[in-house]
């Protein structure tokens, strides 16, 4: 269960599934009680996709005085690394929650093959030697009927006899498969005797060489789900097709337990993919860096971009759930991020393509600290000390040479604010020999830093800016979106790879930091003023720090989008 510091500060959402456990709650169904799971194969990274059901079964859960297991659906060994275990472990916890419980499909593979052989020998079921190429010609479409395997009618002693076999290593792989027996002619074209078990040797991270035949999914779920007591079992749309085979397998067995599968619709957003598998293609195609790239749509990704965990449960809660598909745009995903932020980060100065000012009438040898708030709306952060020295950096685009009426920094003869400093005047521009700016001498009156005469002489702009002597070197990287069209598998005629976003990484190597980032380590996040929210990046070090953009302070997405 989840800490009560994790729950909105604001009334949940009402949506259908909270609507009906209170009234199982209500009614006494159950005993009373709540008991959810999340149930990932560990076959890859989890995705933000996955964070909408975490967050649903472990808040539900939690709402109703209950409990969550974690699962790990392990029923495929030939997909399946200890890497993927630990890592989903730790996004779980990430995002906030604690499992009541920990367990494996594994854990259950002798009860699931006992109510197997129970199925045989009640005839629900029986082995089939037809090849799978086959069985797959003889399941019909969806608008044509199925029909009969030539084993379908197979006595129930010789099917027990095979399925021991089959156990037992007897045949090949692919050779046989345990099917349940439902009706070819089913209208819902999973009830067409699906494939319950099948042949594959394959070393198992937990069980070995211990089994050589592993249970479907649809098998392995629902029994797992009646094992551990669960009260509801909360599932994406694209399960809903399978909950009649959901109920025939649990109402054919001696389980004892019918748990409630209710399902709800995935959490889709735009400028990205939520698919493992097309994920691992980025990967080994090296359009991305590896699972927990910045840019990629993965637990592991987002967390090493800088999205607080609060701010995707907040996301989730407040899209709500529903039975109606959609793509949510990522600006609502953006803006929880940027709202949590604002409200947690501290603030401090970067220059992230710098150009150097001269104060011609600083003091050559001199240092003076000024003060400056960690946050200006909660004076609980503290304050911070920040040198400012004769040579300073700003940013490059708070300065042109031939500015318009309206551009309210620097330019030749004008004059701005340094930000909790003191005004300065543009005296005399530095050029190349290409016509490059290089260097700015400024002027600066001391009379209007905070405390003195003229601190309150108005100026209409004001910009940051970092000390050259006592700045710190960083690398920045701007994160954009991965992709250059809302929907990347939209067009059937395209692959999704042609839709990247050549320029979703830009590398400044030569950005300057104020002083106070000298501690920072990686996780650590904060806002740049004037730029937006950047994190520490695991790749920094006291040498070289690194730093990946989070969000800008502003919504770009709608011009994106336009």
């Amino acid at each position: 269960m989840t800490d009560a510091a994790h729950k909105p500060d604001h009334a949940p959402v009402t949506h259908f599934i909270r609507n009906r456990i209170r009234d199982d709650v209500a009614a006494g169904k159950n005993d009373g009680q709540v008991i959810t799971r999340f149930p990932p194969e560990p076959n890859g990274y989890l995705h933000i996709g996955h964070a909408k059901s975490i967050c649903l079964n472990f808040s539900m859960a939690q709402e109703f005085n209950g409990q969550t297991n974690l699962r790990f659906d392990d029923t495929n060994p030939l997909k399946e690394e200890a890497l993927f275990y630990e890592r989903i472990m730790d996004d779980v916890r990430w995002l906030g929650f604690e499992w009541a419980e920990l367990r494996h499909a594994s854990d259950y593979f002798e009860q699931l093959y006992g109510f197997a052989r129970e199925l045989i020998a009640s005839d629900k079921a029986y082995v089939d030697s037809l090849p799978a190429e086959q069985i797959r010609e003889y399941r019909g479409t969806l608008t044509e009927p199925g029909r009969n395997s030539p084993d379908r009618d197979r006595p129930s002693a010789e099917s027990l006899e095979l399925f021991e076999r089959m156990k037992n290593g007897e045949f090949a792989d692919g050779e046989r498969v345990l099917r349940a027996k439902i009706d070819m002619r089913s209208g819902n074209i999973n009830m067409r005797d699906p494939v319950l078990y099948r042949i594959r040797r394959a070393h198992h991270q937990r069980t070995g060489d211990e089994w050589c035949i592993y249970p479907m999914y649809d098998f392995a779920h629902c029994v797992s789900d009646a094992i551990e007591g669960i009260t509801h079992s909360l599932c994406t749309l694209e399960f809903e097709d399978h909950r009649p085979l959901y109920d025939w397998i649990l109402d054919n067995i001696s389980i004892g337990c019918h748990p409630q599968q209710i399902e709800f619709s995935r959490g889709n957003l735009d400028f990205t993919v939520l698919s493992k598998r097309r994920l691992r293609q980025l990967i080994e195609a090296g359009h991305v860096a590896d699972w927990d790239d910045p840019r990629m749509p993965t637990i592991a990704g987002i967390r090493r971009r800088g999205y607080p965990p609060a701010a995707v449960r907040e996301f989730w809660e407040s899209v709500g759930v529903s039975k109606s598909e959609s793509i949510i745009p990522m600006s609502v995903l953006e803006n929880a991020v940027r709202n949590e932020l604002n409200e947690t980060a501290p603030r401090a100065m970067a220059v992230l393509n710098p150009l150097k000012i001269i104060l011609t009438n600083f003091p050559p040898d001199d240092t003076q600290w000024v003060g400056a708030a960690r946050h200006p709306q909660k004076p609980e952060f503290g304050s911070r000390k920040v040198p400012i020295t004769r040579e300073l950096y700003i940013e490059q685009s708070d300065f042109m040479l031939d500015a318009p009426k309206k551009f309210f920094r620097l330019k030749p003869g004008g004059e701005v604010r340094l930000r909790n400093a003191f005004i300065i005047q543009c005296n005399e521009v530095i050029e190349d020999a290409t016509g490059r700016v290089i260097e700015l001498h400024c002027s600066y009156d001391p009379d209007t830093i905070s405390g003195q005469p003229g601190a309150g002489r108005k100026v209409k702009g004001t910009i940051h800016w970092v000390s050259a002597e006592h700045g710190l070197p960083a690398e920045v990287r701007l994160y954009d979106r991965l992709f250059n069209v809302a929907n990347p598998l939209a067009d059937k005629q395209r692959e999704f790879t042609d839709m990247l976003n050549a320029e979703s990484l830009e590398v400044l190597s030569d950005a300057v930091v104020e002083p106070s980032l000298g501690e920072a380590e990686p996780g650590d996040f904060c806002q740049f003023e004037r730029t937006g929210y950047f994190v520490v990046d695991q790749d920094s070090s006291p040498e070289k720090l690194v730093f990946n953009r989070t969000v800008a302070l502003r919504d770009t997405w709608a011009k994106v989008a336009g």
